[in-house]
């Protein structure tokens, strides 16, 4: 991070700024881990009501997720038993210079 000095100003320490916030955010996580225990004691109906109601977004997301990967899955074994199908770059070559070579004394038998 950088950060811009004027003229005639001294940079700050920053190790007193990061001690600072290092301590700001410990107390701050303290008091939301005890207002969410605290909440959740409290309104313990509306919680398990929440987890409830979340459960079946869940599956709907979970099983759409899955169902997309195994159709990308399926797709790809299709795609590759078709490069298996096709036949190999190197028969191809010798195929073409066996040919070439045909034409090359065909050529010269005229």
């Amino acid at each position: 991070m950088f950060s811009v000095v004027l003229k005639g100003e001294k940079p700050q320490d920053r190790t007193s700024i990061g001690k600072e916030a290092k301590m700001a955010a410990l107390f701050g996580g303290i008091v939301a881990l005890i207002l969410g225990i605290i909440g959740i004691i409290i309104w313990w109906g509306y919680f398990v009501k929440a987890l409830a109601a979340g459960i079946p977004i869940l599956l709907i997301l979970g099983g759409a997720l899955a169902t997309y990967l195994g159709i990308e899955e399926w797709k790809d074994k299709r795609s590759e038993r078709k490069l298996e199908e096709e036949p190999e770059t190197a028969e191809l070559k010798e195929e073409v210079k066996s040919l070439k070579k045909e034409v090359e004394d065909l050529k010269k038998e005229e």
